[in-house]
């Protein structure tokens, strides 16, 4: 059974008298695990696919389920909720609090929904629990000598790890990427990648979707959705190629 599940959905934007479809009747299964590259020009629908996905936009119609969780139809406070506990987000600009540490970027993240402390869903809001997970998830991106730098002072390749360490000490069961890579070289980029591949995926259990324009950045996914003027062109699986193979 997919985790998430998405029918006929649609979402329309208005401007004036005037109304923009970005979505238009998409209809999707996603599996839990499956590494989703969501990939399309600009304008064609890709990031309102991610955002209604992580209960950051809702539809103007059509049905989105998350497990068993009714996200279409949920209030703004269930909302709320739903992206603190079932979902991470690492953008594109980083957005990440220019008077915060790095340390104090991920800790923030934790304070607002706790540590979880076992698989029965208790959490603890512990200050030294939330300090020590966050510390570990910043050396996992390769940040442990980082991590009383302010965002000024670190790289935009640093910047972004600390997105994705911020992202996923949630322990998210999805992760949804905004043109991760959009923003950096080549090289920084597919670091960035490298890092998401290694923490991310089947082996975490955890469904990821990074949107992209890049087309060389597919290969990556085990599976593609290519979007164009807000409908499915394209949805295939494949076998990954890894990030450090990715040339673009």
């Amino acid at each position: 059974m997919a985790l998430i599940t998405l029918k006929d959905v649609r979402k329309d934007y208005t401007l004036g008298e005037t109304t923009i479809p970005a979505l238009n009747g998409i209809n999707l299964g996603i599996d839990r695990g499956e590494l989703v590259v969501i990939f399309g020009p600009s304008g064609s629908g890709k990031t309102t696919l991610l955002n209604i996905i992580g209960g950051l936009d809702i539809p103007t119609s059509g049905k989105v389920t998350v497990g068993e969780i009714p996200v279409s139809t949920l209030s703004a406070k269930w909302l709320t909720t739903y992206r603190k506990k079932k979902v991470g987000v690492v953008f594109q600009f980083f957005n990440l609090i220019s008077r915060l540490t790095a340390l104090e970027n991920v800790e923030y993240a934790l304070e607002l929904i706790g540590v979880k402390t076992g698989s029965n869903g208790d959490v603890s809001f512990d200050s030294k629990m939330i300090r020590r997970k966050a510390i570990d998830y910043l050396a996992r991106v390769g940040l442990r000598d980082r991590i009383d730098h302010f965002p000024a002072q670190l790289s935009g390749g640093e910047q972004q790890r600390v997105a994705i360490a911020r992202a996923l000490a949630k322990e998210p069961e999805i992760l949804l990427a905004d043109e991760p890579t959009g923003n950096l070289d080549f090289k920084i980029g597919r670091q960035v990648l490298e890092i998401m591949e290694a923490m991310t995926g089947k082996e975490q259990n955890r469904t990821v979707f990074i949107v992209t324009h890049n087309e060389a950045i597919c290969p990556l996914g085990d599976r593609v959705i290519r979007l164009s003027d807000g409908i499915i062109a394209e949805d295939y699986t494949q076998t990954f190629t890894p990030a450090s193979e990715l040339y673009w």
